[in-house]
């Protein structure tokens, strides 16, 4: 069996996993002049924060399109503990999802993306709380590998070390960016790291220091670096506010669409430690053309090209560029700046010519042993000759003699390969193995930092041009057509040969409910016979019902039904093994939206089981969508009859036992705003209504409620945090008597952006604690108002139900039961 070629991108180059040199004929030469500007400086900037979105866009925009510095922004975390304002992804879908908006963002202010180990488990209010969470030392050491990697001159830190009125995450980014501005040049700190690169020090740290409150004013006993951060860029034909507005609007899923400052602007930089400066935070960081044999030659050949640009005639300065390249690729050298400056006169190159090179599939999904038919693509639309063009894949060779690329005819390969047996899913590399302590479990060093995986199908192409020889990394894409967007490119993605699907991730075993599950097992190559069976379950505890063969579809579909001999949660994964001896235990996922590329992960196929002897009605319950959430699965699983509601009639409304609302539905659905008296009147007619949490701003409507009462910030973070209760309360007594124990085993939090306030018609039946803090009332209000009764809840039960814990779920049932 042959083996890939795996493309070998440095964890430090490797921006995405659309990141590699396939440049069409749109940069203009303004552009390629403006990239000449970068291609010679060599100072390097550090940003660091705690998640995506926490970077100053605007400065970054500065220092890379301005000051033509190497950025790079460095988040401790994926933002996986957030929210989600487009969908109801969370956790480690949404870690995704913001990881991906973080490299569009860098895309567009031309910054780089690098990330620790951290994962986001929520909000935590102080760094104590956040480093009870995670290990610090691994933290501090991925942060520092960051700096000794990325060789930054200064570090920028978002957020100051003094605790309080900020996020915990927040307020340790910037203690662990301190720390490792001494610990980077330690040759004893992780000596570990020192295999693969050197120690460094930085010139200085500042922090970007802001005022949330109003205009920023300095403190005169500080010193401070400032940078115009609204002036107008001629090259590029947008100011770094109007750039910076568009890298934050990449931050979609968090509802950041941002409007450019007009006018002039300043970020101030508090000074820090290190080296003092007078007047520029640049001050004394050294040339490093100046520090490397041939280096100031290669220099001063850059700003020769510089000053003589030709703007109209760019392949008049082509000549220029490839003698810059051949002084570099002379030097031999292995230092990392130095093989970034190589990598980017080969784009300067590319993009002077105008070449487009592209491999391509019509298909997106492909499994290991698959053959795979795809296109080499490669056109030049100059007069320059491009000679000797091949493809390096698989151990096959792939070329075209005596044949060449030159006014604008494209030559095309046919391409077609076996994917190897062992080529790996394409599983985020972070995701690969189980989290452990908040801290995802990534056990090769070289990949720590890394935004997103390498590619997993590609090649090498090469070929020739004017005598030098260049060497392309290239993916695998799937290449299609859409009838509104045009030309459509995605990442041609690795999945198991056979997977499978649940149709319910919780299933309930309780008092007049008697679940039936489904399992597809769903075959990408042939259909295979073999056996269903479930890991932590014994054959007396389930029951095939039924097995149903879907040729066409090729898929095997099993109805299951299951039995416990005692009340309990309990997790089992269905797993189908194959008459050949393979085993099959993983659920594909997809991830789909318009400005982000594809995204696909995989998780064991688990269903927990929990079984109880809960009163349920199984009532018809309707459903307001806000933001998204999972909530109505879990509700149908327990045996409600759930219908979306998307008509607002009293008439409509007065079919339902209880209406729910979804999280932050207030914010984002219009319809149920505009139409608040009708549902009002539903309640006062005798039906029981739910609001799960929204935010203060922007409410659609300010009168929630039957009687008034506003939205804080206030959260309780510890998801097992102490609780005082009034038993006797009606949400508490029935149907369903809520004990202590239902407050156990939590997740992430107790709840966010509880009431305040609060009009004397509402009770309070439930307060929590976070340790330290005075108990916090507002995370659930009730009032019977006429002959109904309205609840709005704070409660993270849209995190709760779908993780499936049982005190959660069973206090929601009594809600819906009123």
């Amino acid at each position: 069996m042959t083996k890939p070629v795996l493309l070998r991108i440095s964890a430090f180059l490797y921006l995405s996993i659309f990141s590699f040199i396939a440049f069409a004929q749109s940069v203009p030469s303004s552009e390629i002049y403006h990239q000449l500007l970068q291609l010679k400086e060599t100072k390097r900037v550090l940003y660091v924060a705690a998640h995506p979105d926490d970077e100053n866009t605007q400065l970054i925009s500065t220092l890379r399109n301005g000051e033509h510095v190497q950025v790079a922004y460095l988040s401790l975390t994926r933002g996986d503990g957030g929210q989600n304002l487009l969908g109801k992804e969370l956790g480690i879908e949404l870690g995704q999802i913001r990881t991906q908006e973080l490299l569009r963002a860098r895309e567009t202010d031309g910054g780089r993306q690098f990330f620790t180990r951290a994962m986001d488990f929520g909000y935590s209010k102080n760094p104590d709380e956040t480093l009870q969470n995670w290990d610090k030392q691994k933290v501090l050491s991925d942060v520092v590998w960051v700096v000794r990697s990325f060789q930054p001159d200064i570090i920028i830190t978002r957020f100051n070390t003094v605790p309080g009125g900020n996020h915990g995450h927040h307020t340790t980014s910037a203690i662990l960016a301190e720390e490792a501005f001494d610990l980077a040049a330690d040759p004893t700190a992780f000596p570990e790291h020192l295999k693969y690169v050197q120690t460094w020090q930085p010139k200085r740290i500042f922090w970007n220091s802001y005022n949330f409150g109003g205009e920023f004013e300095a403190n005169p006993n500080e010193k401070y670096a400032v940078f115009q951060v609204g002036d107008f860029n001629s090259l590029l034909g947008k100011t770094y506010s109007q750039i910076a507005a568009d890298s934050r609007t990449m931050h979609k899923s968090q509802g950041f669409g941002a409007t450019p400052r007009i006018g002039s602007a300043e970020d101030n930089l508090q000074f820090i430690k290190g080296e003092s400066f007078q007047t520029s935070a640049f001050e004394g960081i050294p040339n490093r053309w100046a520090q490397i044999d041939g280096g100031k030659e290669i220099e001063a050949m850059i700003q020769s090209a510089i000053e003589k640009f030709n703007f109209i005639e760019p392949l008049v300065n082509l000549k220029a560029l490839t003698d810059i390249r051949s002084k570099l690729l002379a030097l031999g050298s292995k230092i990392p700046w130095v093989a970034e400056k190589a990598k980017k006169i080969d784009e300067l190159i590319f993009e002077t010519l105008g070449l487009k090179m592209e491999f391509v599939t019509n298909q997106e999904l492909g499994f290991a042993g698959e053959a795979i038919k795809a296109n080499l693509v490669f056109n030049n639309p100059s007069v320059v000759l491009v000679n000797d063009i091949s493809l390096q894949l698989m151990d096959s060779y792939y070329s075209v003699d005596k044949r060449s690329a030159v006014n604008n005819e494209p030559v095309q390969i046919p391409v077609e390969f076996e994917i190897p047996e062992h080529t790996p899913l394409s599983q985020p590399y972070w995701l690969v193995n189980p989290v452990v302590d908040a801290i995802y479990n990534v056990k090769d060093q070289n990949m720590i930092g890394k935004p997103f995986n390498d590619m997993k199908v590609g090649g090498d192409l090469t070929f020739k041009i004017d005598g030098q020889e260049f060497k392309v990394e290239i993916p695998l894409e799937y290449k299609y057509n859409d009838q509104v967007d045009g030309e459509v490119k995605q990442p041609f993605t690795i999945v198991p040969e056979i997977d499978l699907k649940v149709s319910d991730q919780n299933v309930f075993l309780i008092p007049g409910v008697n679940p039936v599950v489904s399992i597809s097992v769903n075959f990408n190559g042939e259909i295979k016979a073999g056996e269903l069976t479930f890991k932590n379950l014994q054959g007396s505890e389930f029951e095939i019902l039924g097995t149903e063969e879907n040729i066409a579809q090729k898929k095997r579909i099993y109805q299951v039904s299951f039995k416990l001999d005692k009340n309990e949660k309990r997790e089992v994964i269905a797993q189908f093994k194959t008459s050949d001896g393979k085993l099959f235990d993983q659920i594909t996922h997809r991830i789909s939206y318009k400005h982000i590329p594809n995204l696909t992960y995989f998780s064991p196929a688990s269903i927990n089981l929990i079984q109880e002897n809960w009163e349920v009605s199984g009532a018809k319950i309707g459903y307001i969508m806000g933001a998204g959430d999972d909530v109505p699965a879990v509700l149908s699983s327990l045996g409600y009859q759930v219908t979306e509601i998307n008509d607002y009639s009293l008439a409509n409304l007065s079919l339902y036992k209880s209406i729910v609302v979804g999280i932050r539905a207030y914010n984002t659905n219009a319809d149920l705003a505009a139409n608040q008296a009708n549902l009002m009147a539903y309640v006062n007619n005798g039906g029981t209504m739910v609001v799960q949490y929204n935010v203060s701003r922007p409410l659609l409507t300010e009168n929630l409620g039957p009687y008034p009462f506003s939205i804080s910030r206030d959260r309780v973070t510890v998801e097992n945090s102490p609780f005082e209760a009034d038993w006797d309360h009606p949400v508490l007594a029935g149907p369903n008597k809520i004990t202590a124990a239902d407050f156990d085993d939590w997740i992430q939090e107790r709840g966010l952006y509880f009431e305040a306030n609060i009009a004397p018609e509402y009770s309070t039946p439930l307060s929590f604690q976070d340790p330290g803090e005075d108990p916090l009332n507002g995370s659930l209000i009730y009032a019977k108002y006429g002959k109904g009764t309205y609840i709005y809840t704070g409660i993270s039960f849209f995190r709760e139900l779908p993780a499936g814990v049982p005190g959660a779920i069973k206090l929601f049932i009594n809600l819906i039961e009123q």
